[in-house]
C-alpha cells in the first residue's frame, strides 16, 4: 500500500511539473533594432537578427524549445543558424539537442564541451553526460570573433568565474553585452566551485565587463533584468567588499562556522539575498579563498 501511495505521488509530481512547464510564457524584450532578450525559465536568452543569419545565446531547458521557437518566429521568419552556450549548466544548454535538430551550429568554450561530455556533480546531484547531439560543434580557448548582420561579435572567455568555461558575448556595433551567469543582476552570484568557479575569477570577470562597456551599453545578465555599467560597478564593489571581509576573518583565525554566521559581513548588501542567501555567499567565498 505504501509503495502504491509513493507511486501515485510521483505521478502527480511529474504531471504538476509538466503542467507548470506548459504554462510558462517566453517573454521578449527588444534591446536594439537587432537584439532581443527572451525570458522563460532558466538563463536569459539573447537573440540577434539580421539579413545574414539568426544568432542565439543559450537555450534554457529542452521542454521549452517549442515555445522559444514560437517566440522567435514572431520576431523573425529565419531559422536559428548559430547558438552560443555561455557555460555548461542545463538551464542554458538544455535545449541544445533540439536546436541542433533545427539546424543551429553550436559554439562554446572548450570546457563546456568537456564538461557536457561526462557526468558532472552540481549542487550535490549527478548530472549525466549529454548526448553527442547536444554537444558544441565548434569550441574555442580564449577569444573569437564572428562577423554577422553588420556587427562584429566578440565571444570572450573569462577564467574560473561562474565556471571554468564562461563566455561573454559583446555586440560591438549594437553595444549590447550578454554576460551569461558571470553576472546575476541584483542578486548574489552562484559560483560553481565544483565546475572551476572562484570568487577571484568572478570579480575579474565583472571587471572585464566594465572595461567592455560604456554608459550606453545594455547589459543582458544570465539571470535578472536588463542592466548597465553603473550596476556592474556596484556589483564588483559588493563582491570585492565581501571577499575582503571574509579574508580578514580568515586571517584573524575565525572558523568556517563563525564566518558563515557573521551577518555583519553582508550587512549593507541584504537586498542581494535570493536563491543564494547571505550565509551561502559567505560560505562560498570562504571555500573559494581556502581551497587549494
Amino acid at each position: 500500500m505504501k509503495s502504491i501511495s509513493i507511486f501515485i505521488l510521483c505521478v502527480l509530481f511529474t504531471v504538476d511539473v509538466f503542467s507548470q512547464k506548459n504554462e510558462i510564457n517566453i517573454e521578449s524584450t527588444k534591446l536594439s533594432d537587432q537584439i532581443y532578450m527572451l525570458k522563460g525559465r532558466g538563463g536569459n536568452i539573447g537573440l540577434f537578427i539580421g539579413k545574414d543569419a539568426v544568432f542565439m545565446i543559450d537555450d534554457q531547458f529542452a521542454p521549452l524549445t517549442p515555445k522559444i521557437l514560437e517566440t522567435i518566429k514572431n520576431i523573425t521568419t529565419k531559422p536559428v543558424s548559430y547558438l552560443v552556450n555561455t557555460h555548461w549548466h542545463g538551464d542554458h544548454t538544455g535545449g541544445n539537442e533540439n536546436m541542433q535538430k533545427e539546424g543551429a551550429l553550436i559554439l562554446a568554450h572548450k570546457n563546456v564541451r568537456k564538461r557536457m561530455s561526462v557526468d558532472q556533480v552540481i549542487r550535490g546531484k549527478t548530472r549525466k553526460a549529454s548526448p553527442k547531439e547536444a554537444l558544441p560543434i565548434i569550441t574555442f580557448t580564449e577569444d573569437m570573433m564572428m562577423h554577422l548582420n553588420n556587427d562584429d561579435i566578440l565571444i570572450s572567455h573569462i577564467h574560473n568565474a561562474h565556471t571554468d568555461g564562461d563566455a561573454l558575448v559583446y555586440f560591438t556595433n549594437n553595444n549590447v553585452l550578454h554576460t551569461g551567469d558571470a553576472y546575476f543582476q541584483g542578486k548574489f552570484p552562484y559560483i560553481d566551485l565544483n565546475s572551476g568557479g572562484s570568487i577571484e575569477g568572478y570579480i575579474q570577470g565583472v571587471k572585464k565587463m566594465i572595461v567592455l562597456t560604456d554608459d550606453n551599453t545594455k547589459v543582458l545578465p544570465g539571470h535578472g533584468n536588463v542592466s548597465n555599467r553603473a550596476e556592474l560597478i556596484a556589483y564588483k564593489n559588493m563582491l570585492v567588499t565581501l571577499k575582503n571581509r571574509v579574508q580578514q576573518k580568515i586571517d584573524n583565525g575565525k572558523t568556517a562556522e563563525e564566518i558563515k554566521k557573521d551577518i555583519e559581513i553582508t550587512k549593507e548588501y541584504r537586498g542581494y539575498s535570493g536563491w543564494i542567501t547571505e550565509e551561502r555567499i559567505i560560505e562560498t567565498i570562504y571555500k573559494s579563498l581556502t581551497s587549494k
